[in-house]
């Protein structure tokens, strides 16, 4: 039997500072920019793929660098759930909508001639 191994501690990030080690957002910009898309991954639900591992310490989320790449290998190419523009109710229930701006070139050329 191998004799056991010693716990090895690795580095912790704070939400904000796994954002930054991940290329999410440069270290100067002051937004929450990639902080969002970590925090939802933590969060994802079992139907849309694997959450993101993490650890929470005093009450806050943290990342490990074993966590950081698997999300770097892992968290590529996500598509969130809805992509493109909202369509809104008058477009959902009249699909004749899109082709009143043909209707309508078609009645000018009618009534140039």
């Amino acid at each position: 039997m191998a004799p056991p191994t010693k716990p090895v501690l690795e580095n912790f990030y704070t939400v904000s500072q796994a954002a930054i080690r991940l290329n999410l957002r440069a270290q100067d910009d002051p937004s929450k920019k990639g902080e969002k898309w970590l925090r939802d991954g933590v969060n994802r639900k079992p139907e849309d793929g694997p959450p993101f591992p993490c650890t929470r310490m005093a009450g806050q989320l943290m990342f490990s660098d074993s966590d950081l790449a698997w999300i770097a290998e892992n968290g590529r190419n996500i598509r969130p759930k809805r992509s493109g523009r909202k369509r809104t109710w008058s477009t959902r229930r009249r699909p004749d909508i899109a082709a009143k701006p043909e209707a309508t070139a078609e009645q000018s050329a009618k009534s140039v001639a």
